[in-house]
Order: C-alpha cells, then sequence, then structure tokens
C-alpha cells in the first residue's frame, strides 16, 4: 500500500512540473507550433535551452550579462523564455536582434534570414508556454503633441529628441527610423537591453498610441526652416555658422577687397 502512495506522489509531481509549461513535453498538437518546435531545436536551442527553459554557463562565476560584460564573465548563456510571451518573440526575431551573433553583445537590427512563416511558427511555440500576446498599436488615434512631450519624458534621454538614436553608458540606443509602430509598442512593453520596461501603469495604452504616433512623425517631419541638419537642435547650426558662414564671408570679404585695391 506504501509503494502504491508512493508511486501516486511521484506521477502527480510529473503531471504537476509538466503541466505549466504545455507544449515542453513535446510537439504542440497545433501545426505552426510544431513547426516552430523544430525551428526552436535549430536556432534557439543551443542557448535558450530544451523546453524554452534558458541555459545556464556552469564554468563562469559572475551573474547577469549586462553592458559592457564579456562573454567569459556571464553566467547566463540565454534567459528563459517561459512566460515572455508572443510579445518578446516577435520583436526579437523580427528586428533581427534574434539569433545572436556573439552572446553578451548588444542586440543589434540585422537583416532577417527567416521568412514570415518561420517567425510566425516560432512565435506561436513560444507563445505556448505562457505570456503576453502581440500588440496592436492604433497611432491614428494618438497625439503627436501628446507623444512628443511623453517621449520626451521617457525616451529622449537615449533615443534623442527627434529619435535619431544615442549614447549611454555600456550601450547605444538605436535610430528608430526603421522600428514599426508594432515594434516601437513591443519595445516599450519588453524593454529590450538596458532599455527599462513600461508597464500598463507607466504608460496606458491610449498614451503608447501617441508616443508611436510621433516616432513615425520623426520619420518625415516638416520643414519650414528648410534644411533640418539632422533635426539636432542648436549644434549643428552652430556647426554651420562657424566651419561654413563665416569662412564663406571671410573669402567674400577677401574677393570684395581685391577688387577695390584693382
Amino acid at each position: 500500500m506504501r509503494a502504491v502512495v508512493t508511486i501516486a506522489i511521484l506521477v502527480g509531481a510529473g503531471l504537476l512540473g509538466t503541466g505549466s509549461a504545455g507544449a515542453a513535453s513535446g510537439p504542440p498538437r497545433k501545426p505552426l507550433a510544431a513547426y516552430g518546435y523544430h525551428l526552436y531545436g535549430e536556432y534557439c536551442l543551443s542557448c535558450h535551452g530544451a523546453n524554452a527553459a534558458g541555459r545556464m554557463n556552469q564554468t563562469s562565476t559572475s551573474s547577469g550579462s549586462g553592458p559592457g560584460r564579456e562573454q567569459k564573465q556571464q553566467n547566463g548563456i540565454g534567459p528563459s523564455l517561459q512566460g515572455v510571451g508572443a510579445l518578446a518573440a516577435d520583436f526579437y526575431l523580427r528586428t533581427g536582434y534574434m539569433p545572436l551573433r556573439h552572446i553578451g553583445m548588444q542586440p543589434r537590427r540585422e537583416p532577417v534570414f527567416l521568412s514570415n512563416h518561420q517567425i510566425r511558427a516560432l512565435v506561436a511555440y513560444i507563445a505556448s508556454f505562457g505570456g503576453p500576446p502581440i500588440p496592436k498599436p492604433q497611432p491614428q488615434t494618438g497625439d503627436v503633441s501628446k507623444g512628443l512631450e511623453l517621449f520626451t519624458e521617457h525616451c529622449a534621454g537615449c533615443h534623442q529628441v527627434v529619435a535619431q538614436g544615442g549614447v549611454v553608458t555600456g550601450a547605444l540606443p538605436p535610430a528608430l527610423v526603421n522600428a514599426t509602430p508594432r515594434q516601437v509598442a513591443e519595445a516599450v512593453r519588453i524593454g529590450p537591453y538596458v532599455m527599462p520596461k513600461f508597464s500598463q501603469r507607466d504608460l496606458t495604452d491610449r498614451q503608447l498610441d501617441s508616443i508611436v504616433r510621433y516616432v513615425e512623425f520623426t520619420k518625415n517631419p516638416s520643414r519650414p526652416g528648410g534644411w533640418g541638419l539632422g533635426y539636432l537642435g542648436p549644434v549643428p547650426e552652430g556647426l554651420v555658422t562657424w566651419f561654413i558662414a563665416i569662412p564663406a564671408l571671410i573669402v567674400l570679404c577677401l574677393l570684395l577687397g581685391r577688387r577695390l585695391r584693382s
């Protein structure tokens, strides 16, 4: 009787251990996610481990994979993907951030070599472990001026006020000229690399729509003054004054002086 009870407990524990993972015990039943399961084994398994549970480097002594750390100093090879949902998977795959070329380096926008169908399959497989869905921003309902205000408050410190990218300690915030509205919304909710994560409490979906609309505006802003000079403010305007306008005036004065002498 005791043996039967022990077996029942072990079986129950095994069921509880695998039930939360859903698709973790093998290929999912849905065809798209099942195809993603095989793609995961080909492209993602070596870093993120079986069942998307993450993989640790046992030879390392320090933890984390923050900016500026070398690969040999990194404890986690690939984080767990359980619970990140379709949200994170779609962002990292469609921007080319993943697969990562070198472990521990900042993810950068790269050409996407996976087809749209393959990406959808991988996203479906990762989503089978639970997590938030892909956002559906509606920038047409947002307000540009409100988006400018919110972007200046939350984003301009790293990405620059017209979303041209910048420099922070240990990372290079990218320009957003190639980011789609959905990718902007995903990044805000995910907080990739050193970027902070903004929850619904920090920024509502309505506020996010205004930010996305403003980012779209920065890609082709109006130019009432003519040459935009990168829309970086007074710095390039001052450089134009000192290195173009003043030398041109000096040359003009010299030419006029020669004519008057003759």
